[in-house]
């Protein structure tokens, strides 16, 4: 079974609903969590698990509006075809356009921390021959099949929630029996001794939400991967119902294990609190199996940033919204001109900022500009997904009588979850932090705005003539 479209060109259907899970949880659970959690703590303290939380219900009602429609029309970047019919054009060329972009950035942003994580092992070796290496492999990879991409994803994925499932394990039990701990059980006090539950207060707890919706986002990759799943419609209910539950236990679950068990105003002088916990029960070199994890964590969110945007790119072209070439199949039936494309502006992106980090030293905080700037972008996809279904349950009335995977409390849901994108956007401009980050995103729609209105008057003029 394949998806075909009116050029002749198709992507055949191999990925399984495991690996569709595992890939959602590949493109979500990556160093947003490892690299993003210090800084989300920081500004909220304890309170951060309530801010995973809500954020984690704003992500809930996107997933259930996404999966009641890719079960009647999947597809790949279904999302974005949503967005063009049920909303406007623009709305899908911004999506489509808003999805390489931020993969893109993401990808870059995840090489850099690669070649972080590489300088653990091999403190002398150039950063950009790691990331020229890591680039390289993962672009094999991609090029070999979707099967192949399926695999490796579906191995990285299973690194990061066996450590991160281990270290809740580990963590529960320095808390309630005192492994590591001379047997003195920790408790929770930690959670309010330190200044109260909310110690950065209402605007603190609102900055913090900026961070851990970049963290979520990735999980509308099942928006894309249904193009390319065997059985879309059983796959998509399955992931769908168990993807979420999974992502908020592994987040709040690592979230309150580190919480609990270090004093929240202290964990910038203990370093990384992954490893921490694992030396604090006895696991001689948790450094290095830590370093591992996250090290895979970076690969894994730049193979699914690959795979993303390289299928947008593809969907894009095949629209007559990218160049032609890009929408050329391999003899394995891969993208594969779009998968260099993606690699290329991620490897070009790479050198601009190794370029920077040595013209500018003090510029150290490369990672957090980079990858916070895709939040905006990647905030795109979500609320068209919203306000996608909002017209689709209108549309397709008489299919969803029957339909077995419809969105919860509908419309109000899709309400909520809507202005609260809003407002946490608000406080990313309010935030010193997050401002430039943000701006970078707006700029970026509002310049693929201004070349979508260039092209349509064009193709207009040209009809007239």
């Amino acid at each position: 079974m394949s998806e075909k479209h009116s050029n002749g060109t198709e992507l055949k259907r191999t990925l399984t609903s495991a690996q569709m899970e595992m890939i959602a949880l590949g493109g979500t659970i990556g160093v947003g969590l490892f690299m993003g959690s210090q800084s989300t703590i920081k500004w909220t303290g304890p309170s951060v698990l309530l801010a995973y939380a809500f954020v984690g219900i704003v992500l809930y009602s996107v997933m259930r509006a996404l999966g009641e429609m890719i079960y009647l029309r999947p597809g790949t970047g279904s999302f974005a075809d949503y967005a063009t019919h049920y909303i406007n054009p623009l709305a899908g060329y911004l999506t489509k356009w808003s999805n390489v972009f931020q993969f893109i950035v993401v990808g870059i942003s995840e090489v850099i921390a690669a070649t972080q994580y590489l300088n653990f092992w091999w403190p002398h070796m150039p950063n950009w021959i790691a990331g020229v290496v890591a680039i390289v492999t993962l672009t094999l990879a991609n090029l070999a099949s979707a099967k192949a991409y399926g695999r490796l994803e579906f191995w990285f994925a299973m690194i990061k929630v066996a450590t991160i499932v281990f270290m809740i394990i580990l963590g529960l039990l320095v808390i309630c029996v005192g492994l590591g701990n001379h047997w003195q059980p920790m408790g929770i006090s930690n959670l309010w001794k330190h200044g109260g539950f909310f110690t950065g207060g209402f605007k603190g707890f609102m900055f913090s939400l900026s961070i851990i919706v970049g963290s979520y986002q990735g999980i509308e990759l099942l928006g894309i991967t249904a193009g390319e799943a065997s059985h879309p419609q059983d796959a998509i209910v399955k992931a769908v119902r168990s993807i979420i539950w999974r992502i908020l236990i592994f987040y709040i679950g690592a979230i309150f294990v580190i919480v609990a068990i270090y004093p929240w105003n202290q964990l910038n002088s203990v370093g990384s609190p992954f490893v921490e916990t694992f030396t604090k029960v006895g696991i001689t070199g948790a450094a290095s199996i830590i370093n591992f994890v996250v090290l895979t964590a970076a690969l894994s969110g730049c193979n699914s940033g690959i795979y993303s945007a390289s299928r947008m790119l593809y969907k894009l072209s095949v629209d007559h919204q990218a160049p032609r070439l890009f929408k050329r199949l391999s003899k394995r039936v891969v993208p594969n001109v779009a998968i260099m494309a993606i690699a290329a502006g991620i490897f070009i992106g790479f050198i601009l900022n190794e370029i920077l980090r040595i013209v500018s030293p003090s510029f150290n905080n490369i990672f957090v500009v980079v990858y916070s700037s895709s939040v905006l972008p990647g905030m795109v996809p979500w609320f068209v997904i919203l306000l996608s279904e909002l017209r689709f349950r209108h549309d397709n009335q008489q299919e969803l009588v029957n339909h077995p995977f419809k969105m919860p409390l509908y419309p109000w849901f899709n309400y909520f979850a809507i202005i609260s994108l809003l407002v946490i956007l608000v406080f990313m401009f309010i935030n010193p932090d997050t401002r430039i980050s943000v701006s970078v995103g707006a700029v970026v729609l509002i310049l693929l705005s201004l070349i979508y209105w260039v092209r349509s008057r064009h193709k207009a003029v040209k009809t007239v003539k």
